[in-house]
């Protein structure tokens, strides 16, 4: 038996509604490298299926977001994760938790060569990133500084989008499918 194929230029995410990008894009501008790649997002798989399979990829994602309803998000702040030493990404935290979760479960149990996000610790951890830095005592006073002065953002999720790009240097992501939860 083969192993289904994935690739890193293609996911599942949700994506917040353009007219709240805003406050997200003055932090990643300044401090996420990968602005130029990716739109804000949750991610939900990655790496997910070739595009050239979004057609049948779409039709089972689409059967698995019948079974959940639409659902109101908030990123309340900020929150971290460690790499090492040197490395920490700064992430913007979706409550409530569970119907993240519960999608990207059967989501994932959809496409079960997708676990990749799951792996960490055997669990996955909805976030939207938005920096890097060099370690925990930078990431901390970032975390900080812009969780005093943020509002949190609240945006109503009926959708995950399948995003791709070609894989040329400065291509960014785009969606190229919306799948509708519940019986949308």
């Amino acid at each position: 038996m083969t192993t289904p194929k994935k690739t890193h230029l293609s996911a599942v995410v949700i994506v917040p509604p353009r007219d709240l990008w805003n406050p997200i894009q003055r932090i990643r501008q300044v401090h996420d490298p990968q602005i130029d790649r990716w739109m804000p997002h949750i991610t939900m798989l990655f790496p997910f299926v070739p595009e050239a399979g979004f057609g049948e990829a779409a039709t089972r994602a689409a059967a698995t977001c019948e079974g959940h309803p639409p659902f109101r998000l908030t990123l309340v702040g900020f929150r971290y994760f460690v790499h090492g030493a040197r490395s920490a990404t700064l992430w913007l935290d979706p409550r409530p938790l569970a119907p993240v979760t519960d999608l990207q479960a059967a989501l994932q149990t959809a496409f079960p060569h997708c676990d990749d996000v799951s792996r960490f610790d055997g669990l996955f951890t909805p976030h939207l990133s938005v920096g890097r830095f060099a370690g925990e005592e930078e990431v901390e006073a970032a975390r900080d500084r812009l969780q005093a002065e943020w509002a949190p953002l609240e945006f109503d999720v009926d959708r995950v989008c399948l995003v791709a790009r070609s894989g040329e240097p400065d291509d960014p992501f785009r969606v190229r499918r919306e799948i509708l939860l519940g019986d949308g």
